[in-house]
């Protein structure tokens, strides 16, 4: 499964917002039920997984977590606690919650962008500054090829 490109779309007053169809036909297309929305480890944007992606992320930390280990359990609790489990309705909206609006900074105007096999949701200004400076942009692909061995 993989998302690519970028949709502008608007919130309501509620907060809920039009999955791109593009995005949901890729969905429908692998029969995924449901999506889970999370915080951006990184950035200050929202990333939402197909329920089956997520699924695998949890289970490579799981992976790696030693339940007797402080740490590892609070990274697992971390990642997992704030989380919100995301039913598109009957037009393929879905509710972004205020919590998660604040965070990205999202008054109505947003940008999905496709990022391999998740959606990531930004407030439309930030997404602009992202793509905003294509030295920038060419210096970390070229930086990420070249620590590749061919």
């Amino acid at each position: 499964m993989r998302f690519t490109g970028s949709i502008d779309a608007k919130t309501d007053e509620k907060g809920r917002v039009f999955v791109p169809s593009i995005f949901r036909k890729i969905l429908q297309k692998e029969e995924e039920e449901g999506l889970v929305l999370r915080r951006d480890l990184f950035e200050n944007c929202l990333v939402l997984y197909p329920k089956s992606v997520w699924n695998t992320q949890v289970d490579a930390i799981r992976s790696r977590v030693n339940p007797f280990n402080r740490r590892d359990r609070e990274g697992m609790r971390v990642f997992t606690a704030d989380v919100e489990n995301i039913t598109l309705d009957s037009g393929g909206r879905m509710l972004i919650p205020r919590r998660y609006l604040e965070y990205a900074g999202i008054k109505s105007d947003v940008r999905f962008i496709g990022v391999d096999d998740t959606i990531e949701i930004w407030s439309k200004e930030a997404a602009a500054d992202l793509l905003s400076d294509p030295e920038k942009v060419a210096n970390i692909i070229e930086s990420m090829m070249a620590d590749r061995p061919e």
